[in-house]
């Protein structure tokens, strides 16, 4: 196949296999966030560039060096998107929805595009789940994210696999008194700093402390802490939030490097780590933003959210061995059926127990097929049970019921009967 008809480097095609893994995953979230009261809303994947340039932060790794940004037919750039927060935030300013001090609890979905060297858990179009939360102030909303996604953890299975890392970046005028103190102390072992952390030290300095080079780390184990430079205000709300975590039972590590890749984070800032997936340890970040709704031309409003990557969570559930063992089974019942009246009463039949049974996985055999490859078929299915149509079963108005694993003979059920069993057999287990 020629390279054009392939699918583009670090742009991955998800196989019928693989979805059933990522439904499961996506409705277990969805399902969550329902309960808790938040609601979808739906952005392009395509922005004007300025409201990324406005919004991350245009020294920021993401604006110089990983955004798809093109000119289309009218002049514009546009850029298909990043990240969920300044496409959630444009949509609520133009929408006007978090006016008069509304509050709004909003999740999205969806894939997202930058461009980086590929690797597992680390691709060129990615898929996220997020939220965001505005005109809600205090540390209460902060922990409630914490708290839902540390449930979520639970549900999966992955509670054991990750661990909670938490910072406070203050206001902007105290992490700018930390930036400058920072910038001096960081300026006096300059030789001693990789070459891209003397890059970032000109441009965005505090992401010189995430370096994952170890001379720098050697060389920021006596730089100035964050935590000296917070304003009384941000102190507060951080000791609250950590009391409400204490109080629900949340284990969580202090990280006073940690400080995200983004421009318009304060006050709280979070990640879910992990070390089942190598390089790739962040499944799910976030934090407060309590400026960048007048970044963006609107009034203050206090915001706050995470975003969690799909694929690097499908890949634990993967890893651990986490996937349900129902997902491996798509099909519950495999309906074979032999000749053409037969075919067509079993048509019939199918859909009427669909009408009573709306959750059974019913698949009826396409095309004619032999006794035998029809079963084989059924097999493959990985159906429990099998119904067969033939002319001696339809001049009874009766299926066979075989069942395909384990133990049981085969019966012949009434097709006035037939929806109350598979309710026994299959619906309730």
């Amino acid at each position: 196949m020629s390279k054009s008809l392939q699918a583009i480097r670090g742009m991955n095609d998800i196989l019928p296999e693989q979805t059933p893994l990522w439904r499961y995953f996506e409705s277990t979230v969805a399902r969550l966030l329902d309960n808790y009261g938040y609601r979808q809303i739906r952005m392009p994947i395509v922005e004007f560039t300025e409201l990324f340039k406005r919004s991350i932060g245009e020294v920021t790794d993401i604006v110089e060096k990983e955004m798809y940004t093109f000119d289309d037919r009218n002049g514009d750039s546009l850029t298909l998107r990043p990240e969920g927060t300044a496409a959630c935030v444009r949509a609520v300013l133009e929408h006007g929805i978090t006016g008069g001090g509304q509050v709004q609890k909003l999740w999205y979905i969806g894939p997202m595009f930058r461009h980086e060297r590929p690797q597992k858990g680390r691709y060129r179009q990615f898929h996220q789940i997020g939220l965001e939360v505005f005109n809600l102030d205090g540390p209460d909303i902060d922990a409630e994210l914490i708290v839902m996604t540390w449930r979520l953890w639970g549900e999966l299975g992955l509670r054991d696999a990750v661990k909670l890392e938490l910072n406070s970046l203050g206001t902007s005028e105290s992490r700018g008194r930390y930036r400058e103190a920072l910038v001096e102390f960081l300026s006096a072992h300059l030789d001693k700093l990789d070459e891209d952390s003397q890059r970032r030290l000109k441009t965005n300095p505090l992401r010189v402390l995430d370096t994952k080079n170890a001379d720098t780390q050697a060389v920021l184990a006596d730089a100035p802490k964050m935590a000296d430079y917070l304003d009384d205000e941000s102190r507060a709300h951080f000791e609250g939030l950590k009391a409400r975590l204490d109080a629900v039972g949340i284990p969580y590590v202090i990280n006073p490097k940690l400080v995200r890749g983004l421009d318009y984070y304060s006050k709280t800032v979070f990640e879910w780590v992990t070390d089942k997936l190598g390089a790739q340890g962040t499944v799910c970040a976030g934090g407060r933003y309590d400026g960048l709704v007048e970044q963006m031309g609107g009034k203050p409003t206090p915001g706050v959210g995470f975003a969690m990557g799909i694929e690097r969570l499908v890949l634990m559930l993967e890893a651990l061995d986490k996937v349900p063992e129902e997902l491996a089974r798509q099909v519950d019942v495999y309906l074979c059926a032999f000749g053409e009246a037969a075919e067509l009463a079993a048509l019939a039949l199918s859909e009427r127990v669909r009408d009573q049974l709306p959750n059974l996985r019913l698949q009826i055999n396409a095309g004619a097929g032999s006794f035998k490859s029809q079963f084989k078929k059924a097999d493959k299915s990985g159906a429990l049970y099998a119904l067969i149509l033939g002319d001696d079963e339809l001049a009874q108005q009766v299926v066979g019921f075989k069942p395909l694993r384990g133990q049981g003979e085969q019966q012949s059920i009434a097709w006035d009967a037939l929806a109350a069993h598979l309710a026994t057999c299959v619906v309730q287990g």
